[in-house]
Formats: C-alpha cells, sequence, structure tokens
C-alpha cells in the first residue's frame, strides 16, 4: 500500500524526512551489493552494500556501511563509516566517526576523529581532537587538539598542539623529531621509547605496571570490551537477518505482506500492541515471580519474551529490507540479501543519538506486534487456511 511505503521510508530515513522542510537540503539513498559513487549529488549521501566506492564530493553527510568503504572525494559535512575496512582519502569538513578491522584516515580532517578498530592510522594531522580505541594506533602528522589513545601498542608522530594520553598493554613510541605542546600521560608495561629528537613540552607522565589495574586502566577495558560487544552483536544482526530471510521465506513473506498490504489503522493498532507487550511483559513476569505458583509460568513467560525480543529485531531489520528491495530494485520477492542490508541499514540509523532510537523503537514495536498476530493466528487459526500467507 502506496501509504505504507510513504510511512516506513520516512521511518528509515530521518534526515530526508527533516529535510524536506527546507528547500535546498536533498539527501541520496543507495544500497546495492557493490556501490561506486562516481556522479555528483546534492546534499547527504547514504550508501550500504558489500563494498562502498566514493569518488565524487559530496555536499552533505557522507553514511556507509559495507565490508569495505573507500572514499576518495572531499566531504563538505561529517561521515560516519562503518566496514571490515575502512580507507578515507580525502578530506572532510566536519567530524568523523569510523569503526572497522582496519581504519585509515589519509586526509586532513576539520572537526573531531572518534575511531574504532583492530588496526587505526591516522595521518590528516588537522583533527580538533581524537579518540582512538585500537589494537595498533598510529598518528602521524600530530593533531590541533587534545588526543586520548586506548591500544595494545600506540605510535606517534608529528606536532601535537595539546595533551596526549595513552593506555597501552604494550608499548608507546614516539618518532624522531615528534613535539608535544601539551603533556604525555601513559600507562603502559614499559616505558615509552623517546627518542633524544622528541620533545615534550609539558612534561611526561608515566604510570607502570600493577598487579590491580587503576581506574582509568579499568575503564579501558570496559570501554573496549563494550565496544567489541557492539561489534559483535552489530555483525551478529545482520548475518542471522540475512539467515532468516533466505531460510524462513514464508515467514518473512507474511511479515512483508502485512507490513505493505494492511491499512494505516492496521500497522498502527500492530504498533500499539509491539509497544504494550514489550513494556507490560516484563512486569507482568516479575510480578508472577514473586509469587511461588507463579515462579514456574514466570521462567516460561521470560523464555517467550526473549525470543519474542529478538524476533522482533529481526523482523524490523527484514521489514526494512524489504522496503529496500520494493523502492530500488522494484522487486517484491525477498532473499537473504535484503535482510541483510535491512538490518545494516536499521543498525546505521540505530546509531543516530534520540532519533535514531525512536525510529528503531517504533519499527521493533510494529514488528512484535504483527508477530504476535501471526503466532495467535497460528495457535487459533480460523477454518482450515494457511493464516500465515493471508
Amino acid at each position: 500500500m502506496q501509504t505504507v511505503r510513504i510511512v516506513l521510508l520516512t521511518l528509515l530515513l530521518p534526515f530526508p524526512a527533516f529535510a524536506a522542510t527546507s528547500p535546498i537540503a536533498t539527501s541520496t539513498f543507495v544500497a546495492e551489493q557493490s556501490v561506486f559513487v562516481a556522479t555528483s549529488t546534492p546534499g547527504s549521501l547514504y550508501a550500504f552494500g558489500a563494498t562502498v566506492a566514493v569518488t565524487t564530493p559530496t555536499t552533505g553527510d557522507l553514511s556507509a556501511a559495507a565490508g569495505s568503504v573507500v572514499v576518495t572525494a572531499p566531504i563538505s559535512g561529517d561521515a560516519l563509516l562503518v566496514a571490515g575496512s575502512v580507507s578515507l582519502r580525502a578530506s572532510v569538513a566536519g567530524d568523523v566517526r569510523a569503526l572497522g578491522g582496519s581504519v585509515s584516515i589519509e586526509s586532513p580532517v576539520g572537526g573531531d576523529v572518534l575511531a574504532f578498530g583492530g588496526s587505526i592510522a591516522a595521518r590528516g594531522g588537522t583533527a580538533r581532537s581524537m579518540h582512538a580505541v585500537g589494537i595498533n594506533v598510529t598518528i602521524e602528522n600530530g593533531a590541533k587538539g587534545p588526543v586520548t589513545i586506548y591500544a595494545n601498542n600506540a605510535a606517534l608522530a608529528g606536532r601535537f598542539e595539546g595533551d596526549v594520553t595513552v593506555v597501552a598493554g604494550g608499548r608507546v613510541s614516539l618518532a624522531p623529531d615528534t613535539t608535544i605542546v601539551g603533556s604525555l600521560s601513559y600507562e603502559s608495561p614499559e616505558q615509552a621509547r623517546i627518542p633524544s629528537s622528541a620533545h615534550v613540552l609539558g612534561g611526561v607522565h608515566y604510570t607502570g605496571p600493577s598487579y590491580l589495574p587503576s581506574s582509568e586502566q579499568a575503564h579501558a577495558l570496559v570501554l573496549a570490551g563494550f565496544g567489541v560487544f557492539l561489534f559483535i552483536r552489530f555483525l551478529a544482526a545482520v548475518i542471522l537477518a540475512g539467515l532468516i530471510a533466505g531460510l524462513f521465506p514464508r515467514f518473512t513473506d507474511a511479515i512483508a505482506e502485512r507490513a505493505f498490504t494492511r491499512t494505516t489503522r492496521s500497522h498502527l493498532l500492530a504498533t500499539l500492541l509491539g509497544f504494550a507487550i514489550l513494556i507490560a511483559a516484563p512486569v507482568l513476569i516479575l510480578l508472577l515471580a514473586l509469587t511461588f505458583v507463579g515462579i514456574g509460568i514466570a521462567v516460561l513467560a521470560g523464555a517467550l519474551y526473549f525470543l519474542l525480543a529478538i524476533l522482533s529485531f529481526i523482523s524490523a531489520g527484514i521489514v526494512a529490507g524489504a522496503l529496500l528491495a520494493r523502492q530500488i530494485e522494484k522487486r517484491d520477492t525477498i532473499i537473504w540479501r535484503d535482510g541483510a542490508f535491512g538490518m545494516l541499514a536499521l543498525s546505521v540509523v540505530s546509531l543516530i543519538p534520540v532519533v535514531g532510537m525512536l525510529i528503531s523503537g517504533l519499527l521493533i514495536a510494529f514488528a512484535a506486534g504483527t508477530l504476535t498476530v501471526l503466532f495467535f493466528h497460528l495457535v487459533f487459526p480460523k477454518d482450515s487456511e494457511d493464516l500465515l500467507v493471508e
């Protein structure tokens, strides 16, 4: 139904929806197996695929998620890059947020840099501030503002205008002729390798190893562990959505059919039902657990609630993938990559503060309500039809 498509497309792409109030702001959304952007497009660019390559300037923000992301043209706004391999080879006027197994920032950045990955290399030298969390972190050409690093091994080179803070599980090293205008504060099992030609004008503060971690080290471990958890959950959700969409086509077709063929009122009721279940069910389970007779029921209800929550999250990604397939490829059949791409898009949208969480919550609530209705029809079928395909 056209109304449903417009509503879901608006939910999935929040920036274009809000930008529509301005006659100047526009955006472009691209989702394919291999995305190659070589034609200049006005406004922000959203790209999703197995590989993403951007070789033309972006006049707004750039958000890309893929197995590999390569950017070789300037970005006038902010950059949000999520991939197994991120290679940023052009200047960025705004902030850079990068998450990947390998992150390489080769050109100047006008704003702040936040990078999380296995291997991080930053050579821009103009960032206002920099936070890097990785196994091996290398910063060349310095930075204009403060730098904070959590890593196993950290290497510094160039001129740093602010303070540098490093928490390392391995070694910390400075290249010859490195200059730190502020102070160098670092924690590592061994003292940093500082050549005689390097200068730290604000002084060096070294904290050696101890049997018990300090509060800063504990904070670093918690931050790194939480980041790894988010990255693994992100990949697991994408893979699981692709598997469910590929292995259970009737199930995914039933969800997509209800998303696109029912009335707006039906979608609203399904969303309200999902919210009611997701919010009220934990309270009911807790009340049951307080009674001796209800403990067994509470355990069973808790397991069912956990299963519903996971399926609702995955189904929300599948609905998003079905929307992309219908809008971009003009295809009604759902295949495995639709589920994977939809979950990828939903995960990226959920990174947006407040608005992203609200959009994800609405889609998940809609999916929870739809699944509840489908399961109810399965348990209490009418006539002799298979109500999954009604």
